[in-house]
């Protein structure tokens, strides 16, 4: 008599808010983060790698502390188990990490980026312009092949691929953390508890669910391609084009994390802890505040640079070994489309700046207006004649 075939059915594929969970849970085994949002936001920044090629960006992952021994290699060597085909590495140049990517998929996990960008760093130009043009996926490199005797041929290398960058804080350019989701990790305190990262034991307990995150977020690719996710209040431009990939996931996943993604874009878009705002925006702020405290739409440009001078926290009295002056001021300013004009303050007409639109600029309040780290400023703008 012949015993029948015994069927073992496979296990059904768990849903996907499940599968988040479990990969959310196992970060924050290993990281004491500075906030909740962090291990959700990394857990859908590690999905969304497995569909990079159904998406039109890929935003950058910024991970970066005021201190060494804060936690950034451990991020990245958890997300090397749960990311498509991770390259971790440390340094690299331009010409390798084109290569690397052309021949892709690949997930970019660069450590110590404060090396590559610091002062006299070797050929940073070159890999912050890739880490900038591989954000979005239209972007390539040319690079010429052969030579003159058998004819030059032009390779256009896509430099597309997500990319986690980890470096003390003030070490990137600006143009890559306008295109970046940052952590800012501390020093952990006495009573802050991590598990040991060993290795193996953690590769072996990742697989599983590795292999189940690989299968949802890849039977989900085709369907990204379309979403148009509804992004939390005040969430636009360059913030939204960030984060859309990640909250069509989290809308795909399902259960808590439509909410719990938007929760986490709202806290990384507007809350501003740690970040240092540009030259620009520190003197946009800083006039904004004497003008409001002067309550006054006009003022003399020396009564501006005495103001300034005076700040014991601004950089004004030393910008690289020479002060803050009125050709200076100038020169910043333009930038934003704002010059000095002929300004009369209490009976005497001398070089100042104004808050409002008149034939020669655009005026203070303007450029306050156009940059969001820069409040708007409460009294002192009102449309008054020069």
């Amino acid at each position: 008599m012949t015993a029948a075939l015994r069927i073992v059915p496979a296990p059904a594929a768990l849903p996907g808010h499940e599968i988040l969970d479990q990969v959310r849970d196992f970060i924050a085994r290993f990281s004491a983060f500075p906030h909740e949002h962090c291990a959700p936001m990394l857990a859908l920044w590690y999905a969304h790698t497995w569909v990079a090629d159904h998406l039109y960006t890929t935003p950058r992952l910024v991970l970066s502390s005021a201190e060494p021994g804060s936690g950034k290699t451990r991020v990245l060597e958890v997300a090397k188990h749960f990311t498509r085909a991770a390259e971790m590495t440390m340094s690299g140049s331009a010409a390798a990490l084109v290569r690397m990517v052309a021949a892709g998929p690949i997930t970019i996990l660069l450590d110590e980026v404060d090396t590559i960008f610091a002062s006299g760093g070797g050929g940073n130009e070159e890999v912050r312009g890739m880490l900038n043009g591989g954000y979005k996926r239209s972007a390539t490199i040319p690079k010429c092949r052969g030579d003159a005797a058998t004819g030059i041929t032009v390779d256009r290398l896509p430099i597309f691929a997500p990319a986690a960058l980890a470096g003390l804080a003030g070490s990137l350019p600006d143009t890559i953390n306008t295109r970046a989701i940052t952590i800012h990790l501390r020093k952990r305190r006495s009573d802050e508890h991590v598990q040991s990262y060993m290795e193996r034991r953690v590769e072996r307990e990742a697989a599983p669910i590795r292999d189940a995150l690989e299968t949802w977020a890849t039977s989900i690719g085709e369907a990204l391609e379309e979403a148009e996710p509804t992004m939390p209040h005040g969430v636009t431009d360059r913030a939204a084009e960030i984060w859309e990939p990640l909250i069509a996931i989290a809308d795909a996943a399902g259960g808590h994390w439509p909410v719990t993604a938007r929760a986490a874009c709202s806290y990384f878009v507007h809350d501003k802890t740690g970040v240092t705002p540009s030259l620009g925006v520190q003197l946009l702020t800083d006039l904004r505040t004497l003008f409001t405290i002067a309550g006054t739409d006009r003022l003399h440009t020396t009564e501006i640079l005495r103001y300034l001078l005076s700040l014991d926290d601004a950089p004004w009295a030393d910008l690289n070994g020479r002060t803050l002056d009125a050709r200076r001021l100038s020169k910043e300013l333009g930038r934003y489309h704002v010059a000095p004009v002929t300004v009369k303050v209490n009976g005497t007409n001398a070089k100042g700046y104004v808050t409002f639109a008149n034939d020669h600029q655009v005026g203070l309040a303007d450029a306050w207006a156009r940059y969001p780290t820069t409040p708007a400023i409460e009294g002192g703008a009102s449309n008054g004649q020069a």
